[in-house]
């Protein structure tokens, strides 16, 4: 069986999908940015027949496909993320991004276009299943304010039974499928810190307070909160990402900005965490003679795997792929928006792997080599077509 050739999925639409994906790899956009991406889309969608595709969410889209198969209100919601990370692409592949600075470094173009041939065959094959697919081509999952916030505060999911939602995996072979249920990704917040001193000669440091060493044992302080605070299997992580301060040679710097993230996994260790931070850094600012402001940002929830989805999932993949393509495997500590998503609907979130050695598809995601191996995207395509359907068959029949 070639690539184009799968169950479930026209040659043309296979084709038509690549197409997608290397435009949106080429003019890559960032989050709440996505203006082109969006009129595109919108535009390939419609190439395909589809009518009544809506702008929502800023620069996002969605559109129901209802089937004629027999008279439902049942509703699931598949989502694609559409936007892009502020990296400069060192893939080599030949429609790498033409827009400096800014890549496709996360698969978003990859999920769009798996979403896109999914929304296409559902179209034409209407009269297979009943029910409505709501696809929901989101925005702006990588920062702030988060697309995924958005989708839910605008009703996108007060109808809907169901959410599905793909991310390719790099660290998963290459056409396989992987999935498991409860937590399964880590939530996400991020936070400044502004650390104030005082400014004085770098020959007289005892003139001034150095905003500098106060900030650098801020960040070795912060670090326990993991290493000696918390349970090793309670997941959490606190990264501190960025450190700016001073700008000449001679001068103490009176001003540091730190700035991090923290993933947590679950509700009482996120608070705990985010106090901590607190503590720790206005004990360090104290013992230094500084001044220190934190500011904390809370964002997208841990995504929950809702039992019943994630064996739809299993079993849809499997009757198209086999069972040994299909691996029952834990989540990871990224963060995504689709937390939102779980938080109000029963949904699942399950990787596509595409790491292959030999199309160079090796690095890991947020890299400037980051590569997707095209080959496995059609398997994600019918999974995303056959979990819908089968979801919306097994509710008909309850």
């Amino acid at each position: 069986m070639s690539n184009l050739e799968l169950p479930e999925m026209e040659a043309d639409i296979l084709e038509r999908m690549i197409e997608v994906r290397r435009h949106l790899h080429r003019n890559p956009e960032l989050s709440n940015a996505e203006e082109k991406t969006q009129a595109y889309l919108k535009k390939a969608l419609e190439r395909e027949g589809i009518t009544g595709v809506k702008e929502v969410a800023g620069y996002g889209l969605t559109v129901d496909i209802v089937g004629s198969k027999a008279k439902s209100n049942r509703k699931v919601a598949i989502r694609a993320d559409i936007d892009a990370l502020p990296i400069t692409e060192e893939s080599g592949v030949d429609f790498a991004s033409a827009n400096p600075g800014v890549m496709h470094a996360c698969g978003h173009d990859a999920h769009s276009a798996m979403v896109f041939a999914t929304a296409a065959h559902l179209h034409r094959t209407r009269a297979s299943f009943g029910g409505t697919v709501r696809l929901i081509f989101q925005p702006a999952e990588e920062a702030e304010p988060l697309g995924g916030r958005r989708v839910v505060e605008e009703g996108l999911l007060d109808d809907v039974d169901g959410a599905i939602g793909i991310h390719v995996d790099p660290y998963t072979q290459s056409g396989k499928i992987a999935v498991g249920s409860g937590p399964y990704t880590l939530a996400c917040d991020i936070f400044d810190v502004i650390v104030s001193g005082a400014s004085a000669h770098a020959a007289k440091p005892s003139e001034g307070i150095d905003a500098i060493a106060a900030a650098c044992a801020m960040v070795t302080e912060i670090q326990k909160i993991v290493a000696r605070e918390t349970d090793p299997y309670d997941p959490l992580v606190v990264s501190i990402t960025g450190i700016e301060g001073g700008g000449a040679y001679n001068v103490i710097a009176d001003k540091v900005h730190l700035k991090g993230t923290i993933r947590s996994g679950s509700e009482a260790t996120r608070q705990r965490a985010q106090r901590r931070l607190g503590e720790i850094l206005r004990g360090v600012a104290q013992s230094h003679q500084v001044q220190v402001d934190l500011k904390i940002v809370r964002g997208e929830p841990p995504v929950v795997n809702d039992a019943e989805l994630t064996q739809i999932v299993s079993e849809s993949a499997a009757a198209s792929f086999g069972e040994a393509n299909v691996l029952k495997a834990p989540g990871w500590t990224a963060a995504d928006d689709f937390g939102f998503y779980s938080e109000k609907r029963p949904s699942v979130y399950f990787r596509l792997g595409i790491r292959s050695e030999d199309k160079g598809s090796i690095y890991p995601l947020h890299h400037p080599k980051f590569r997707v191996d095209e080959t496995a995207l059609p398997v994600g395509a019918v999974t995303l077509v056959a979990t819908a359907k089968r979801f919306l068959a097994q509710q008909d029949a309850s």
